[in-house]
């Protein structure tokens, strides 16, 4: 049974283009009626294959699970350009399985070695096999949504099997090939090779265990990649030498990174979780520059307001940074109500920790650090 809401698929007419064959196709007198027709072609036609040109509110979802889970071939198509997409999308999550937010036990967070709270899939996927069409005759398939769903989750790397319709219309599969987790860039196919994550040790350092949190494994592996660092990917703070995570992550100070500041692990924080903030971090790794500058910065303001507001200092000055760090330490000061200024020239431009509280009503005192990095 073809569920034909546009008329895209049997034709535009009463009669049903040749091309579907001996399938029956229902019509749908409205867009907004189409989940009523999915539930009466299967409790009403008995089909073993229902077809559904696409799936867009959470009714046809809804629909498309029950059509599902009575044993009926379910076909569908969905908007989006990825997997990533459905994933985020919150209408359409289900049909790969719904994700929530589920709050782990203190003892089962500290088996994981992740937050207290955490994405998993809410339930069985409603389709076991996805296909992105990423151009007219190149295919990425997903032969098991349920596996893949989960390891996206875990921010681990995941691999499609990419096909491509050659020029005299045979199909050729292209070795399986890892999925980039940001949809802005192009899957890349690569000839099958043994991954590995550790690469031969740099001349005179020992290999580094690094654990990414709130970054992209992904990221990571190609900058030790292109870098040749010595650095293989850990997935808990026991077996870390060291932690690569973004600002928001940092501030809040949760699980691992907590964790990894009581054992005195260096924490690393990016700018932007791309590749090459993380190469140019491991290669300061590498050249010995353990001490992250923004971390120690970020650490000597929130010791300079520990010194204002506990031990009564009327002000302490902070050591010379570029406009970037400045203005995370103007945004420190400022959660914690406290007035922060800038001083002095480039290069030697610092900021200042001030007694005073903070007025709401006063502009952003680091507009300037704002204009200064971009």
């Amino acid at each position: 049974v073809i569920v034909d809401t546009s008329n895209e698929i049997g034709g535009d007419g009463d009669i049903p283009h040749r091309g579907i064959g001996r399938a029956r196709r229902m019509q749908v007198p409205s867009p907004h009626r189409q989940h009523e027709v999915m539930i009466e072609a299967v409790e009403n036609h008995t089909p073993e294959v229902v077809v559904i040109d696409e799936i867009g509110t959470a009714e046809e979802a809804e629909a498309a699970r029950t059509i599902a889970e009575r044993g009926v071939q379910l076909i569908g198509t969905a908007h989006g350009t990825t997997l990533s997409n459905l994933m985020q999308n919150p209408t359409l999550s289900d049909l790969i399985g719904g994700i929530e937010s589920v709050t782990l036990s203190d003892e089962e967070a500290r088996r994981r070695g992740t937050q207290k709270t955490v994405l998993e899939r809410r339930a069985p996927p409603t389709f076991d096999v996805l296909i992105e069409i990423q151009s007219f005759d190149r295919l990425a398939i997903h032969d098991d949504v349920a596996a893949t769903v989960d390891s996206l989750l875990r921010g681990y790397e995941v691999e499609a099997e990419v096909r491509v319709i050659g020029d005299r219309g045979q199909i050729e599969t292209v070795e399986r090939v890892p999925l980039r987790t940001t949809p802005q860039e192009p899957l890349e196919a690569r000839p099958q090779v043994e991954r590995r994550r550790t690469l031969p040790a740099a001349p005179g350092g020992p290999e580094k265990r690094v654990l990414p949190f709130g970054i992209s494994r992904t990221h990571l592996e190609r900058a030790i990649m292109e870098t040749r660092s010595a650095a293989r990917i850990v997935d808990s703070v026991r077996e870390a030498d060291a932690v690569l995570t973004l600002r928001p992550y940092y501030r809040r100070r949760s699980g691992p990174l907590k964790q990894a500041e009581e054992r005195g692990i260096p924490i690393y924080v990016l700018r932007n979780n791309t590749s090459e903030q993380m190469e140019r971090q491991l290669l300061a790794m590498r050249d010995g520059q353990t001490d992250d500058p923004t971390t120690a910065a970020l650490r000597e303001a929130e010791e300079a307001v520990r010194r204002v507001t506990h031990h009564g200092d009327a002000k302490v000055d902070l050591a010379p940074q570029n406009a970037y760090i400045r203005r995370l330490q103007h945004e420190l000061a400022a959660r914690h109500a406290l007035v922060s200024a800038s001083n002095g020239r480039e290069p030697f431009r610092y900021v200042t920790i001030l007694q005073e509280t903070a007025n709401p009503n006063r502009g952003l005192p680091w507009d300037d650090e704002r204009r200064r990095a971009r």
